[in-house]
């Protein structure tokens, strides 16, 4: 069992229009590695790793446990989305609920595969474990983030300061099935 709970792991990958979110393989390592040395990826989540450290830890199968999906387009990975289980340490308001993480290759960005993956994997996860909140957590320097979260039916529940900047948590209510 994962921290998604009793979820059969890897999924079908899911399709949209454009993309598709699947488990990890190994051509995905150099994506992985880009994505966690980016300084513009890592602005707000406290700055990008050196690429020769990454180069020795990042496993050849990076991004391998439940809820964490590879987004593909083309046939090359452009980002991930995260789905996991707020651990103890969060803020209260997320203790327990599953929180929603992304990140997006730099090349990948206002061009709405954000907005279109986080919505698959949510649609994915109301379909998986129907009933389940969400929460996620930006800084509110970063705006398109912000942006994102409103579109994606995130409310504000709290503002704190973090990592010396104002954090916003915000929660999506949970998609209960009609009968």
């Amino acid at each position: 069992m994962s921290d998604l709970g009793p979820v059969a792991w890897p999924p079908e990958p899911i399709r949209t229009g454009r993309l598709v979110l699947r488990e990890s393989e190994a051509r995905d390592r150099a994506a992985f590695i880009e994505l966690l040395a980016s300084p513009e990826v890592h602005t707000y989540l406290g700055g990008p790793r050196p690429p020769e450290e990454l180069e020795r830890e990042v496993p050849g199968l990076p991004g391998r446990w439940p809820g964490c999906f590879v987004v593909e387009l083309d046939g090359a990975m452009i980002g991930e989305v995260l789905l996991r289980r707020a651990p103890e340490h969060q803020r209260p308001a997320a203790v327990g609920k599953i929180d929603l993480g992304y990140l997006f290759l730099p090349r990948a960005w206002g061009l709405g595969y954000a907005g279109e993956a986080c919505a698959a994997a949510l649609d994915w996860l109301d379909g998986t474990l129907p009933g389940e909140p969400v929460v996620l957590t930006t800084q509110t320097a970063n705006t398109r983030s912000m942006r994102l979260a409103a579109k994606l039916g995130f409310t504000e529940v709290e503002r704190f300061r973090a990592w010396d900047a104002e954090q916003w948590l915000g929660l999506r209510s949970p998609v209960v099935p009609s009968p």
